[in-house]
């Protein structure tokens, strides 16, 4: 049967609740020196708050050597009431030291496996995605090689591919690899980012596959685009797309954070539920967050 994997276990997939599909409460990167999400009574504040706006779930995309702090995702899912689901994965080489990467040549579907069968370093928690990334309008030798292990491992496990596109760009390149390719059918991929780069006709093209798209915010760098979510996912939904959709949040430095000043998770269900129910209506936006996130990274586990 299938089930979604949080960090405390496996759950049906209509046991998730309304969730913010795509989202980070730990992150570290030397691409945002400075701004690490590294603060576990933060992370716990933030959860709280969103649990206080309605939220009930958040998938967390932060994969391998980012800083995860997976041993504190059980604590934080127990005391706030919000169910957790953790990233296997690996995102774009500039976010990693090169001595980690090439210690990870030859094994890096092997890594994935483990991370989503048995457990996470010693933590004992299991991960229930895969984090990939692409590249700007393009797919790189570190990125074809990512994608790779998480097919291989995804055809090992079942495991749901959630990919990382950079500046929105590059979906129908990641299509042809991993769908194309590699075989990982189209309803096991999730696609990020999609709203960063507005182009309907792309985004009509990758739904056609199966596959999630995923529209998250806001953002400092992407606010010029923010903005045209409710009329691109209404786009989607009067092209027969409807049943495509996730919404995350995305929250990737400390400032961003809600219980920091900035919008944070409770950003999702305050103010962007509320203006793309105007657009979509109740019924559809609350099957975006209440119901597409179960069936999304809900698994047949092999």
């Amino acid at each position: 049967m299938s089930r979604v994997r949080t960090v405390l276990g496996d759950v049906r997939p209509g046991e998730l609740g309304v969730c913010d599909a795509h989202d980070h409460l730990f992150l570290r990167s030397p691409q945002l020196p400075s701004q690490e999400l590294d603060d576990a009574s933060a992370a716990r504040a933030e959860l709280a708050a969103f649990r206080a706006a309605g939220g009930a779930a958040v998938v967390q995309w932060t994969p391998y050597g980012m800083g995860r702090r997976t041993a504190d995702l059980p604590t934080l899912s127990r005391a706030t009431g919000v169910r957790l689901v953790c990233a296997t994965g690996l995102h774009q080489a500039a976010h990693y030291p090169a001595q980690m990467l090439q210690g990870l040549r030859g094994r890096l579907a092997e890594v994935f496996v483990a991370e989503l069968t048995e457990g996470i370093g010693t933590t004992g928690v299991r991960a229930g995605l895969i984090k990939v990334a692409g590249g700007f309008h393009a797919l790189d030798a570190h990125a074809r090689w990512t994608m790779a292990a998480a097919a291989e491992a995804h055809h090992a496990t079942g495991a749901p591919i959630a990919v990382h596109l950079e500046l929105g760009t590059g979906a129908l390149d990641v299509l042809d690899l991993l769908c194309g390719e590699l075989e990982v059918p189209g309803d096991r991929i999730v696609l990020g980012h999609l709203n960063r780069f507005p182009d309907p006709v792309v985004q009509r093209q990758a739904a056609a596959s199966g596959c999630w798209l995923a529209f998250d915010g806001p953002s400092r760098a992407h606010h010029a685009t923010d903005w045209r979510m409710p009329e691109a996912l209404q786009a989607l939904a009067d092209a027969g797309f409807a049943d495509r959709l996730l919404l995350g949040g995305d929250t990737v430095v400390a400032g961003a954070r809600s219980v920091n000043g900035g919008p944070g998770m409770p950003y999702l269900l305050r103010r962007v539920r509320p203006r793309l129910t105007q657009v979509l209506g109740t019924q559809l936006v609350d099957r975006i967050l209440g119901v597409h996130p179960g069936q999304a990274f809900a698994v047949d586990w092999k």
